[in-house]
């Protein structure tokens, strides 16, 4: 069992001049629920090497038991500082694609050509596609067999509009993406609380809503993979 983890090389936060990347938890969480199943993990980001951490993910209220075991895990470290490039990687080595999020994939995964044709790919060749939080922004790119939008009557999740006013980054973002996945016709729905676990699977298709929908969302990824 092969899973690829892509993850954000994007550091900056629009022009606050503050700092972003992918969310810690978001990675962790799901990364222990592959290694503790027997995946293989392989890593990887746009530009390779270490992805930028977001450092409010770093913050003693966002750090969780999986967070704890990623700062406690010399070789998870090492993995995560050598990612491969994203355009260096194909399909047909992996069984199951997975997106950590972050605010960075809104920045540089969403029209990101190697994005596009690693999930279009994985779809067609029958494979699970997973994503969480901000990274559902990666689907914005994709399109069916068809021409149509990937999300177009499809049930999805992401960071909701009500979350990303709670963080203060409304004006922030390139886009919201709750707003971006209801543009392209995906039936988005969500948790009746702002950052309660909630998770989606339609298809070959898992989205998870927010922080706390990470490992949920990677267990279905999972179930996917033990029904091929």
């Amino acid at each position: 069992m092969k899973i690829l983890m892509v993850l954000t090389s994007h550091d900056r936060m629009g022009d606050t001049g503050h700092s972003t990347g992918f969310w810690l938890e978001e990675f962790a969480a799901p990364y222990y629920v592959f290694k503790d199943a027997g995946a293989e993990i392989t890593l990887a980001s746009p530009k390779g090497g270490q992805p930028p951490v977001d450092p409010n993910s770093l913050a003693e209220e966002a750090l969780t038991e999986e967070t704890r075991r990623f700062e406690a895990d010399d070789a998870a470290k090492a993995q995560l500082a050598s990612t491969q490039r994203l355009a260096e990687v194909e399909v047909g080595d992996f069984d199951a694609l997975f997106f950590p999020g972050g605010h960075g994939p809104l920045w540089d995964l969403t029209d990101n050509g190697d994005v596009k044709r690693l999930i279009e790919g994985f779809l067609a060749a029958d494979r699970p596609v997973g994503a969480v939080c901000h990274a559902p922004t990666v689907l914005l790119g994709a399109r069916t067999p068809e021409g149509d939008p990937l999300v177009k009557g499809k049930r999805v999740t992401g960071f909701a509009n009500s979350e990303e006013d709670a963080v203060g980054l409304t004006e922030v973002v390139p886009h919201l993406l709750e707003d971006a996945l209801k543009a392209q016709g995906g039936r988005y729905e969500r948790s009746a609380d702002d950052f309660a676990p909630f998770e989606i699977c339609d298809g070959l298709l898992v989205t998870g809503q927010n922080p706390a929908s990470s490992a949920p969302a990677a267990r279905r990824l999972l179930e996917l993979l033990g029904k091929h």
